[in-house]
Protein backbone atom coordinates (compact mmCIF):
# COMPACT_ATOMS: atom_id res chain seq x y z
CA UNK A 1 0.00 0.00 0.00
CA UNK A 2 1.26 3.45 -0.87
CA UNK A 3 1.65 6.19 1.70
CA UNK A 4 -1.85 7.50 2.43
CA UNK A 5 -0.48 10.82 3.72
CA UNK A 6 -0.26 12.04 0.14
CA UNK A 7 -3.57 10.60 -0.99
CA UNK A 8 -5.90 13.37 -2.13
CA UNK A 9 -9.55 12.77 -1.34
CA UNK A 10 -12.50 14.93 -2.31
CA UNK A 11 -15.67 14.84 -0.21
CA UNK A 12 -18.73 16.33 -1.88
CA UNK A 13 -21.28 17.47 0.70
CA UNK A 14 -20.84 19.01 4.13
CA UNK A 15 -23.64 17.27 6.01
CA UNK A 16 -23.30 14.61 8.72
CA UNK A 17 -22.12 11.87 6.33
CA UNK A 18 -19.73 14.21 4.52
CA UNK A 19 -18.17 15.63 7.67
CA UNK A 20 -17.86 12.16 9.18
CA UNK A 21 -16.22 10.88 5.98
CA UNK A 22 -13.84 13.85 5.81
CA UNK A 23 -12.76 13.62 9.44
CA UNK A 24 -12.27 9.86 9.26
CA UNK A 25 -10.25 10.02 6.04
CA UNK A 26 -8.01 12.62 7.71
CA UNK A 27 -7.73 10.35 10.76
CA UNK A 28 -6.36 7.63 8.45
CA UNK A 29 -3.81 9.95 6.89
CA UNK A 30 -5.46 11.39 3.80
CA UNK A 31 -5.34 14.94 2.47
CA UNK A 32 -9.01 15.95 2.28
CA UNK A 33 -10.86 18.71 0.46
CA UNK A 34 -14.50 19.13 1.45
CA UNK A 35 -16.86 20.86 -0.99
CA UNK A 36 -20.12 22.30 0.34
CA UNK A 37 -22.59 24.04 -1.95
CA UNK A 38 -24.16 26.26 0.75
CA UNK A 39 -22.55 28.89 2.96
CA UNK A 40 -21.81 26.60 5.92
CA UNK A 41 -21.32 23.01 7.02
CA UNK A 42 -24.13 21.07 8.70
CA UNK A 43 -26.96 23.34 7.61
CA UNK A 44 -29.61 20.60 7.56
CA UNK A 45 -28.13 18.90 10.63
CA UNK A 46 -28.70 22.11 12.59
CA UNK A 47 -32.49 21.92 12.17
CA UNK A 48 -33.02 18.20 12.76
CA UNK A 49 -35.19 17.06 15.64
CA UNK A 50 -36.77 20.51 15.98
CA UNK A 51 -33.31 21.89 16.63
CA UNK A 52 -32.48 19.22 19.23
CA UNK A 53 -30.83 16.66 16.91
CA UNK A 54 -31.69 13.01 17.56
CA UNK A 55 -28.20 11.66 16.81
CA UNK A 56 -28.87 7.93 17.07
CA UNK A 57 -31.07 5.22 18.52
CA UNK A 58 -29.35 3.31 21.31
CA UNK A 59 -30.44 -0.19 20.43
CA UNK A 60 -28.89 -3.40 19.16
CA UNK A 61 -27.81 -3.67 15.55
CA UNK A 62 -30.51 -6.30 15.01
CA UNK A 63 -33.25 -4.00 16.31
CA UNK A 64 -31.71 -1.10 14.43
CA UNK A 65 -31.94 -2.92 11.11
CA UNK A 66 -35.60 -3.76 11.78
CA UNK A 67 -36.22 -0.02 11.57
CA UNK A 68 -34.51 0.34 8.20
CA UNK A 69 -37.10 0.37 5.41
CA UNK A 70 -34.98 0.02 2.28
CA UNK A 71 -32.04 -2.39 1.95
CA UNK A 72 -31.25 -3.06 5.63
CA UNK A 73 -28.83 -5.89 4.84
CA UNK A 74 -26.66 -3.46 2.89
CA UNK A 75 -25.85 -1.74 6.21
CA UNK A 76 -24.46 -4.75 8.10
CA UNK A 77 -20.83 -3.88 7.40
CA UNK A 78 -21.23 -0.16 8.04
CA UNK A 79 -22.96 -0.76 11.38
CA UNK A 80 -20.35 -3.34 12.34
CA UNK A 81 -17.65 -0.76 11.64
CA UNK A 82 -19.36 2.12 13.44
CA UNK A 83 -22.46 1.31 15.49
CA UNK A 84 -24.75 3.26 17.81
CA UNK A 85 -22.44 2.90 20.80
CA UNK A 86 -19.57 4.18 18.67
CA UNK A 87 -21.67 7.24 17.87
CA UNK A 88 -22.33 7.88 21.56
CA UNK A 89 -18.64 7.50 22.40
CA UNK A 90 -17.69 9.65 19.40
CA UNK A 91 -19.69 12.69 20.51
CA UNK A 92 -18.79 12.32 24.15
CA UNK A 93 -15.10 12.26 23.13
CA UNK A 94 -15.77 15.61 21.46
CA UNK A 95 -17.16 17.00 24.74
CA UNK A 96 -20.83 16.65 23.80
CA UNK A 97 -22.63 14.78 26.61
CA UNK A 98 -25.67 12.83 25.46
CA UNK A 99 -28.89 11.59 27.03
CA UNK A 100 -31.25 8.76 26.10
CA UNK A 101 -34.98 9.42 26.00
CA UNK A 102 -38.15 7.44 25.28
CA UNK A 103 -37.75 4.92 22.49
CA UNK A 104 -33.96 4.80 22.94
CA UNK A 105 -33.61 8.15 21.16
CA UNK A 106 -30.33 9.88 21.90
CA UNK A 107 -30.02 13.68 22.10
CA UNK A 108 -27.33 16.10 23.25
CA UNK A 109 -27.89 16.86 26.94
CA UNK A 110 -28.08 20.52 26.03
CA UNK A 111 -30.99 19.87 23.61
CA UNK A 112 -29.05 21.96 21.08
CA UNK A 113 -28.35 20.63 17.60
CA UNK A 114 -25.67 23.32 17.36
CA UNK A 115 -23.50 21.30 19.75
CA UNK A 116 -23.63 18.32 17.37
CA UNK A 117 -22.88 20.52 14.35
CA UNK A 118 -19.94 22.15 16.15
CA UNK A 119 -18.57 18.72 17.10
CA UNK A 120 -18.77 17.50 13.50
CA UNK A 121 -17.08 20.65 12.26
CA UNK A 122 -14.36 20.16 14.84
CA UNK A 123 -13.86 16.55 13.74
CA UNK A 124 -13.43 17.59 10.11
CA UNK A 125 -11.60 20.86 10.77
CA UNK A 126 -8.34 19.69 9.21
CA UNK A 127 -10.03 19.39 5.82
CA UNK A 128 -9.68 22.15 3.28
CA UNK A 129 -13.26 23.44 3.00
CA UNK A 130 -14.46 25.07 -0.22
CA UNK A 131 -17.95 26.56 -0.20
CA UNK A 132 -18.70 25.95 -3.84
CA UNK A 133 -21.06 23.55 -5.58
CA UNK A 134 -19.46 20.66 -7.44
CA UNK A 135 -20.88 20.75 -10.96
CA UNK A 136 -19.00 17.92 -12.61
CA UNK A 137 -16.97 14.83 -11.73
CA UNK A 138 -15.06 12.97 -14.43
CA UNK A 139 -13.37 9.60 -14.05
CA UNK A 140 -9.92 9.77 -15.65
CA UNK A 141 -8.00 6.94 -17.32
CA UNK A 142 -5.41 6.82 -14.52
CA UNK A 143 -8.10 5.97 -11.92
CA UNK A 144 -8.16 9.54 -10.70
CA UNK A 145 -11.04 12.01 -10.75
CA UNK A 146 -11.39 15.53 -12.08
CA UNK A 147 -13.70 17.58 -9.89
CA UNK A 148 -15.09 20.88 -11.13
CA UNK A 149 -16.49 23.51 -8.77
CA UNK A 150 -16.92 27.22 -9.34
CA UNK A 151 -15.29 26.98 -12.75
CA UNK A 152 -12.06 25.50 -11.33
CA UNK A 153 -11.00 21.88 -11.71
CA UNK A 154 -8.79 19.82 -9.39
CA UNK A 155 -7.59 16.23 -9.56
CA UNK A 156 -8.18 13.74 -6.74
CA UNK A 157 -7.28 10.12 -6.05
CA UNK A 158 -10.72 9.36 -4.56
CA UNK A 159 -14.11 11.00 -4.35
CA UNK A 160 -16.82 10.53 -1.71
CA UNK A 161 -20.27 11.76 -2.73
CA UNK A 162 -22.34 12.60 0.35
CA UNK A 163 -24.68 15.29 -0.91
CA UNK A 164 -27.83 14.10 0.82
CA UNK A 165 -31.18 13.53 -0.86
CA UNK A 166 -33.74 15.84 -2.40
CA UNK A 167 -35.48 17.08 0.73
CA UNK A 168 -34.96 20.56 2.18
CA UNK A 169 -33.19 21.92 -0.93
CA UNK A 170 -32.35 25.23 0.77
CA UNK A 171 -30.04 23.31 3.11
CA UNK A 172 -28.12 21.86 0.16
CA UNK A 173 -30.04 18.60 -0.30
CA UNK A 174 -31.25 19.54 -3.76
CA UNK A 175 -30.72 16.27 -5.62
CA UNK A 176 -27.52 17.43 -7.36
CA UNK A 177 -25.63 14.39 -6.08
CA UNK A 178 -27.90 12.08 -8.06
CA UNK A 179 -26.98 13.90 -11.26
CA UNK A 180 -23.26 13.61 -10.47
CA UNK A 181 -23.66 9.88 -9.83
CA UNK A 182 -25.67 9.32 -13.00
CA UNK A 183 -23.02 11.11 -15.05
CA UNK A 184 -20.60 8.47 -13.78
CA UNK A 185 -22.89 5.62 -14.85
CA UNK A 186 -24.71 4.96 -11.59
CA UNK A 187 -28.46 4.41 -11.52
CA UNK A 188 -30.89 6.10 -9.16
CA UNK A 189 -33.98 4.31 -7.86
CA UNK A 190 -37.37 6.02 -7.66
CA UNK A 191 -37.27 9.03 -5.32
CA UNK A 192 -40.17 9.70 -2.95
CA UNK A 193 -40.71 11.54 0.35
CA UNK A 194 -40.05 9.68 3.58
CA UNK A 195 -40.83 11.06 7.03
CA UNK A 196 -43.08 13.73 5.58
CA UNK A 197 -46.13 15.70 6.80
CA UNK A 198 -49.56 14.73 5.49
CA UNK A 199 -52.24 16.98 4.03
CA UNK A 200 -55.91 16.93 5.00
CA UNK A 201 -58.95 18.60 3.42
CA UNK A 202 -60.45 19.12 6.89
CA UNK A 203 -60.99 22.78 7.81
CA UNK A 204 -60.41 21.98 11.49
CA UNK A 205 -56.69 21.47 10.85
CA UNK A 206 -56.28 25.00 9.57
CA UNK A 207 -58.31 26.31 12.51
CA UNK A 208 -55.96 24.52 14.92
CA UNK A 209 -52.69 25.23 13.07
CA UNK A 210 -49.72 25.45 15.41
CA UNK A 211 -51.40 23.35 18.10
CA UNK A 212 -49.29 20.46 19.38
CA UNK A 213 -50.90 17.48 21.06
CA UNK A 214 -48.76 15.43 23.45
CA UNK A 215 -49.43 12.01 24.94
CA UNK A 216 -52.17 11.18 22.47
CA UNK A 217 -52.55 8.04 20.40
CA UNK A 218 -53.30 7.82 16.70
CA UNK A 219 -54.68 5.12 14.43
CA UNK A 220 -54.68 5.27 10.65
CA UNK A 221 -57.59 3.38 9.10
CA UNK A 222 -58.52 2.47 5.55
CA UNK A 223 -61.95 2.83 3.94
CA UNK A 224 -63.21 -0.34 5.61
CA UNK A 225 -62.15 0.82 9.06
CA UNK A 226 -59.25 -1.62 9.21
CA UNK A 227 -56.27 -0.39 11.23
CA UNK A 228 -53.10 0.19 9.21
CA UNK A 229 -50.87 1.96 11.71
CA UNK A 230 -50.99 3.03 15.36
CA UNK A 231 -48.69 5.09 17.56
CA UNK A 232 -48.51 7.09 20.79
CA UNK A 233 -46.76 10.40 21.31
CA UNK A 234 -46.81 13.88 19.82
CA UNK A 235 -48.31 15.47 16.73
CA UNK A 236 -49.18 18.94 15.45
CA UNK A 237 -51.84 20.58 13.30
CA UNK A 238 -50.82 22.85 10.43
CA UNK A 239 -52.57 25.01 7.83
CA UNK A 240 -52.37 22.09 5.37
CA UNK A 241 -52.98 19.11 7.66
CA UNK A 242 -50.88 17.28 10.25
CA UNK A 243 -47.22 16.82 11.13
CA UNK A 244 -45.03 15.99 14.13
CA UNK A 245 -43.11 12.86 15.21
CA UNK A 246 -46.03 10.41 15.04
CA UNK A 247 -47.20 11.69 11.65
CA UNK A 248 -43.70 11.54 10.17
CA UNK A 249 -43.34 7.96 11.40
CA UNK A 250 -46.77 7.07 10.02
CA UNK A 251 -45.86 8.45 6.59
CA UNK A 252 -43.12 5.85 6.20
CA UNK A 253 -45.57 3.06 6.99
CA UNK A 254 -48.18 4.35 4.55
CA UNK A 255 -46.16 3.98 1.36
CA UNK A 256 -48.11 2.14 -1.28
CA UNK A 257 -51.47 3.22 0.10
CA UNK A 258 -53.86 5.66 -1.54
CA UNK A 259 -53.62 8.32 1.15
CA UNK A 260 -56.86 9.96 0.04
CA UNK A 261 -58.75 6.88 1.19
CA UNK A 262 -57.24 6.86 4.68
CA UNK A 263 -58.46 8.46 7.90
CA UNK A 264 -56.44 9.56 10.92
CA UNK A 265 -58.19 8.81 14.22
CA UNK A 266 -56.86 10.60 17.33
CA UNK A 267 -57.55 9.36 20.83
CA UNK A 268 -57.27 12.58 22.83
CA UNK A 269 -57.52 10.76 26.16
CA UNK A 270 -55.75 7.40 25.70
CA UNK A 271 -55.14 6.97 29.44
CA UNK A 272 -58.90 6.87 30.14
CA UNK A 273 -61.33 4.19 29.04
CA UNK A 274 -64.79 5.30 27.91
CA UNK A 275 -66.48 4.62 31.25
CA UNK A 276 -63.88 6.60 33.21
CA UNK A 277 -63.98 9.40 30.66
CA UNK A 278 -67.78 9.50 30.81
CA UNK A 279 -67.62 9.85 34.59
CA UNK A 280 -65.09 12.66 34.11
CA UNK A 281 -67.47 14.41 31.70
CA UNK A 282 -70.39 14.07 34.11
CA UNK A 283 -68.26 15.49 36.92
CA UNK A 284 -67.07 18.44 34.81
CA UNK A 285 -70.57 19.19 33.57
CA UNK A 286 -71.99 19.03 37.10
CA UNK A 287 -69.38 21.50 38.32
CA UNK A 288 -70.15 23.83 35.39
CA UNK A 289 -73.88 23.12 35.06
CA UNK A 290 -74.86 26.72 34.33
CA UNK A 291 -72.16 27.31 31.75
CA UNK A 292 -72.41 27.14 27.98
CA UNK A 293 -70.94 24.04 26.35
CA UNK A 294 -68.12 26.10 24.83
CA UNK A 295 -67.03 27.19 28.32
CA UNK A 296 -67.13 23.73 29.88
CA UNK A 297 -64.31 21.95 28.08
CA UNK A 298 -61.31 23.95 29.34
CA UNK A 299 -60.17 21.15 31.67
CA UNK A 300 -60.36 18.53 28.92
CA UNK A 301 -59.00 20.22 25.80
CA UNK A 302 -56.45 22.87 24.80
CA UNK A 303 -58.22 26.21 24.29
CA UNK A 304 -57.33 26.33 20.59
CA UNK A 305 -59.08 23.01 20.05
CA UNK A 306 -62.36 23.73 21.80
CA UNK A 307 -64.26 25.51 19.01
CA UNK A 308 -63.14 23.11 16.23
CA UNK A 309 -63.94 20.14 18.49
CA UNK A 310 -67.44 21.45 19.17
CA UNK A 311 -68.04 21.99 15.45
CA UNK A 312 -67.22 18.32 14.87
CA UNK A 313 -69.70 17.20 17.54
CA UNK A 314 -72.47 19.23 15.91
CA UNK A 315 -73.72 20.35 19.33
CA UNK A 316 -74.73 24.00 19.82
CA UNK A 317 -71.78 25.73 21.49
CA UNK A 318 -74.17 27.95 23.47
CA UNK A 319 -76.13 25.06 24.87
CA UNK A 320 -76.07 24.86 28.68
CA UNK A 321 -74.24 21.74 29.81
CA UNK A 322 -77.02 20.90 32.29
CA UNK A 323 -79.34 20.13 29.37
CA UNK A 324 -76.90 18.16 27.24
CA UNK A 325 -78.51 14.79 26.57
CA UNK A 326 -77.08 11.35 27.14
CA UNK A 327 -76.91 10.87 23.37
CA UNK A 328 -75.01 14.14 22.94
CA UNK A 329 -72.63 13.08 25.69
CA UNK A 330 -72.07 9.86 23.75
CA UNK A 331 -71.10 11.96 20.69
CA UNK A 332 -68.67 14.01 22.81
CA UNK A 333 -67.10 10.83 24.19
CA UNK A 334 -66.73 9.40 20.71
CA UNK A 335 -65.00 12.58 19.49
CA UNK A 336 -62.62 12.54 22.46
CA UNK A 337 -61.66 8.92 21.81
CA UNK A 338 -61.96 8.99 18.02
CA UNK A 339 -61.33 12.49 16.64
CA UNK A 340 -61.18 11.81 12.92
CA UNK A 341 -59.17 13.69 10.32
CA UNK A 342 -59.51 12.67 6.64
CA UNK A 343 -56.18 12.51 4.80
CA UNK A 344 -55.49 13.49 1.20
CA UNK A 345 -51.80 13.27 0.22
CA UNK A 346 -48.18 13.54 1.34
CA UNK A 347 -46.50 16.92 1.27
CA UNK A 348 -43.87 17.42 -1.49
CA UNK A 349 -40.51 15.66 -1.29
CA UNK A 350 -38.86 19.04 -0.68
CA UNK A 351 -40.55 19.08 2.75
CA UNK A 352 -39.63 15.52 3.70
CA UNK A 353 -37.10 14.89 6.45
CA UNK A 354 -35.60 12.06 4.41
CA UNK A 355 -35.62 11.05 0.75
CA UNK A 356 -36.61 7.47 0.03
CA UNK A 357 -34.69 6.03 -2.91
CA UNK A 358 -31.26 6.96 -4.20
CA UNK A 359 -28.11 5.39 -5.60
CA UNK A 360 -28.78 1.73 -6.34
CA UNK A 361 -26.93 -0.17 -3.61
CA UNK A 362 -26.38 -3.12 -5.96
CA UNK A 363 -23.74 -0.93 -7.60
CA UNK A 364 -21.89 -0.32 -4.31
CA UNK A 365 -19.68 -2.60 -2.22
CA UNK A 366 -21.32 -2.78 1.23
CA UNK A 367 -18.00 -3.62 2.90
CA UNK A 368 -16.39 -0.33 1.82
CA UNK A 369 -19.08 1.95 0.30
CA UNK A 370 -17.00 1.95 -2.89
CA UNK A 371 -18.54 2.01 -6.33
CA UNK A 372 -18.43 -1.24 -8.27
CA UNK A 373 -18.25 0.83 -11.46
CA UNK A 374 -15.38 3.18 -10.58
CA UNK A 375 -12.63 2.20 -8.10
CA UNK A 376 -11.94 5.17 -5.86
CA UNK A 377 -15.52 6.50 -5.97
CA UNK A 378 -17.47 6.19 -2.72
CA UNK A 379 -20.94 7.10 -1.46
CA UNK A 380 -22.28 7.87 2.02
CA UNK A 381 -25.45 9.01 3.72
CA UNK A 382 -28.89 9.87 2.43
CA UNK A 383 -27.85 9.76 -1.24
CA UNK A 384 -27.91 5.96 -0.93
CA UNK A 385 -31.12 3.98 -1.43
CA UNK A 386 -31.29 3.31 2.31
CA UNK A 387 -33.71 5.00 4.69
CA UNK A 388 -35.32 4.28 8.03
CA UNK A 389 -38.10 5.29 10.37
CA UNK A 390 -37.79 8.34 12.59
CA UNK A 391 -35.95 8.05 15.89
CA UNK A 392 -32.26 8.67 15.16
CA UNK A 393 -31.87 5.82 12.68
CA UNK A 394 -31.24 7.96 9.61
CA UNK A 395 -28.50 10.03 11.22
CA UNK A 396 -26.83 6.84 12.43
CA UNK A 397 -26.88 5.59 8.83
CA UNK A 398 -25.15 8.81 7.81
CA UNK A 399 -22.50 8.42 10.51
CA UNK A 400 -21.90 4.71 9.85
CA UNK A 401 -21.67 4.95 6.06
CA UNK A 402 -19.68 8.18 6.30
CA UNK A 403 -17.16 6.60 8.65
CA UNK A 404 -16.80 3.50 6.49
CA UNK A 405 -16.45 5.52 3.27
CA UNK A 406 -13.88 7.82 4.86
CA UNK A 407 -11.78 4.98 6.24
CA UNK A 408 -12.03 2.86 3.10
CA UNK A 409 -11.13 5.72 0.77
CA UNK A 410 -8.04 6.56 2.81
CA UNK A 411 -6.81 2.97 3.10
CA UNK A 412 -7.56 1.80 -0.45
CA UNK A 413 -4.38 1.48 -2.51
CA UNK A 414 -3.78 4.02 -5.22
Amino acid sequence: MKDTENKKICVVGGGPAGMMAAGTAILYGADVTLFEGTDRLGKKLAITGKGRCNVTNRTTSEKFLENVINNPRFLYAALSEFDTEDTVAFFESLDVPLKTERGNRVFPTSDKAKDIVDAMRKYSQSAKVIFKKVTKISALDNCKFAVMAGGATDIFDSVIIATGGKSYPLTGSDGSGYRLAESLGHSVTKLSPSLVPIESPADVCKRMQGLSLKNVSITVKDGTGAKIYADFGEMMFTHFGVTGPMILSASSHLRGYDISKLTLSIDLKPALDEKTLDNRLLSDFKAKSNKDFINALGDLLPSKMIEPFISVTGIDSKKKVNVITKEERRIILDCLKNFEIPLSCFRPIEEAIITSGGINVKEIKPSTMESKLHPGLFFAGEILDVDAYTGGFNLQIAFSTGYLAGKSSALTEL
